[in-house]
């Protein structure tokens, strides 16, 4: 904690964030704060453009850091919340650790072997640029519950990056290990081994971080278009992409921007936890 606090990179952040809440908290109530008189002169431009209100219009009407707040504040106290927090929670870990466990070896396999890259590659790269997205109404229909294909939509997400980090990873190790390897009797194995693996796993690690994100751009909106999946009771407890699209239907706007956030912070403690795992399991970047 001490070592965190005498960094400069920790206070910069800091900084950053309170200037964007304070200029967020301006701008939000800038109808309150500033005269109406103030945008006379911009009256025209502003109704040319489709705006006929008298604050900021592109973010005016978004509701305040305090009153934000105040709305979460409110929603800590209700199970509904946190129930969204661990159902999403649980659709991103499955789909994401179904992810590395195919993910890893097809991509090392696609490495390693000419046979399985001209088999599988031409079909992956046809699937790839299919977003994630877009196989929700085929999930939906083939698979037997809303859960598993919200599941399977979120293992979309980080599949494809996991791979095609790999594979990079991979074919970016210089071909002077191999032939140094070779020279001195090591077999297929011990390469795969001591020099593939090593190799590949700072790019395994850098994809699975940017995997993380993206399961859980994903598994917002799966659960936003699929009706939020398994719930408790008829309330809010579809995860957290649900609980945005209900307080979006109930008008309380303050909740949809608690969501969000909420996302962004689920988002960024599960990428920084795979980023802390990745610099212990490759301790040798740390000499360079």
């Amino acid at each position: 904690m001490k070592k965190t606090l005498s960094n400069p990179a920790f206070w910069r952040g800091m900084v950053s964030i309170v200037v964007f809440l304070i200029l967020w908290e301006l701008g939000s109530r800038s109808k309150q704060w500033m005269a109406p008189e103030f945008f006379t002169p911009f009256k025209e431009l502003l109704g040319a453009m489709g705006f006929k209100k008298d604050y900021l219009p592109w973010i005016g009407a978004v509701p305040a850091p305090s009153v934000v707040l105040q709305s979460w504040l409110t929603v800590l106290g209700d199970l509904s919340y946190w129930h969204s927090w661990y159902m999403s929670f649980l659709r991103v870990m499955g789909g994401f650790v179904a992810a590395m466990i195919i993910g890893i070896p097809f991509g090392l396999a696609l490495a390693v072997s000419r046979a399985a890259h001209g088999v599988a590659f031409p079909v992956f790269e046809v699937l790839r640029p299919i977003p994630p997205l877009a196989w929700v109404p085929a999930s939906i229909i083939f698979w037997p519950t809303q859960e598993s294909a919200i599941i399977f939509i979120t293992f979309l997400g980080a599949f494809y990056t996991i791979v095609i980090n790999v594979l990079g990873g991979a074919r970016s190790i210089d071909v002077r290990y191999f032939q140094a390897a070779q020279s001195m009797g090591a077999s297929r194995w011990d390469i795969f081994r001591r020099v593939v693996l090593p190799g590949t796993l700072p790019s395994i690690m850098v994809g699975s971080a940017v995997g993380m994100g993206i399961t859980w751009e994903v598994v917002v909106a799966a659960e936003m278009i699929s009706g939020g999946g398994s719930q408790v009771g008829g309330t809010r407890g579809g995860g957290l992409g649900f609980f945005i699209w209900l307080s979006y239907i109930g008008g309380s706007y303050e909740q949809i921007v608690v969501g969000m956030i909420s996302i962004g912070i689920a988002g960024f403690l599960s990428s920084e936890l795979l980023r802390w795992g990745g610099r212990y399991a490759t301790p040798w970047l740390k000499a360079r």
